[in-house]
């Protein structure tokens, strides 16, 4: 039974299509490599934003739920994203960036032994930057070519998953019995705990929180996390691992751009397992990933409908110029 490779993608809610859009086209200088509907419910958006290639390990995506309300921060949830940046330089352009930008942050501040850099959105989205200096493990992505970030402060991909829990030793057990994650460290209430080749690709910080009220999910909040896994087999054979330590789980879930398989771990809590292939570059050219509305095979046939269902998003970039913004 291999270990699960690392972090795949992060899914999250937002209150608007078009702000996020914005957000991480003109802010985080991520790229949108997809834009699609969310298979289980065709009337909302699912927003892929990743690498320049949309490899495996980068990528956070976004519903927006129509009329959901706010959600709520508390225990019991996935709680905050973690992007890559190349070294601790990065960081001290990302704050000069965020206070031109007027994005809320908490200045830099060390975890874990490496630098990071905490910052909302406007949903009130919990994320930070993490500084790649030392770090070894699991290897990033390549940050995209075109956009606005100068290459050598680029995000380049997912680092930590944030969790909190309010019933710590259970969540352990799941984490390094059925999951196979080590704990490696601990500050304060917060453990730091890592599969595969480790480092800040593959790893998940857990707070242990019985203070806060249970969080309530809802637009600024996580919907859930994703795992790396091979292929297909890998995916039968977490299912039959899930059987015997008795997890209910979705059975493979056929997802076009990946095969996934999902288990609710702990309340609040819903994690993914995700196939690294076949991605997003089958059906649109590298120079326009993101610019149409992509839709799986399967949902081809009520192309006509969905279009009507989803108000159209302009995300054509390959005809706009993004020059790269140094920050002084």
């Amino acid at each position: 039974m291999n270990e699960l490779k690392g972090v795949h993608h992060i899914t999250a809610i937002t209150s608007s299509a078009e702000k996020i859009y914005d957000f991480f086209t003109y802010v985080l200088g991520l790229r949108l490599v997809k834009k699609t509907v969310n298979q289980d419910d065709i009337k909302t958006y699912h927003l892929f934003f990743a690498d320049d290639t949309g490899s495996p390990g980068t990528d956070m995506t976004f519903f927006d739920f129509p009329g959901i309300p706010k959600g709520k921060h508390g225990t019991d949830e996935i709680h905050k994203t973690s992007f890559r940046v190349p070294d601790d330089r990065a960081l001290d352009y990302w704050v000069k960036r965020f206070d031109r930008l007027e994005v809320k942050h908490k200045g830099i501040e060390e975890r874990f032994g490496k630098k990071t850099l905490s910052f909302v959105d406007f949903d009130d989205q919990q994320y930070q930057l993490i500084s790649d200096e030392n770090n070894k493990g699991v290897a990033s992505g390549t940050p995209w070519q075109d956009g606005p970030i100068p290459l050598e402060y680029a995000i380049t991909g997912l680092g930590p998953v944030f969790v909190r829990v309010s019933n710590f030793d259970y969540f352990k057990a799941v984490l390094e019995q059925v999951y196979m994650f080590r704990e490696i460290a601990q500050e304060g209430s917060s453990y730091l705990f890592e599969t595969g080749e480790g480092g800040n690709g593959a790893q998940v910080v857990v707070e242990y929180n019985t203070i806060l009220p249970r969080g309530r999910q809802g637009y600024g909040t996580i919907h859930h996390a994703a795992f790396r896994v091979e292929d297909r087999k890998e995916i039968d054979n977490w299912v039959e691992r899930y059987q015997s330590f008795q997890v209910p789980n979705s059975g493979f879930v056929e997802r076009y751009f990946f095969g996934s398989l999902y288990a609710n771990v702990a309340p609040g809590v819903l994690f993914e397992l995700a196939t690294d292939g076949p991605g997003f570059m089958g059906d649109e050219p590298y120079e326009t990933l993101g610019e149409k509305l992509s839709l799986p095979p399967f949902f081809e046939e009520k192309r006509e409908e969905i279009e009507k269902l989803v108000r159209p998003i302009d995300t054509v970039r390959s005809t706009k110029d993004f020059p790269k913004e140094y920050e002084n």
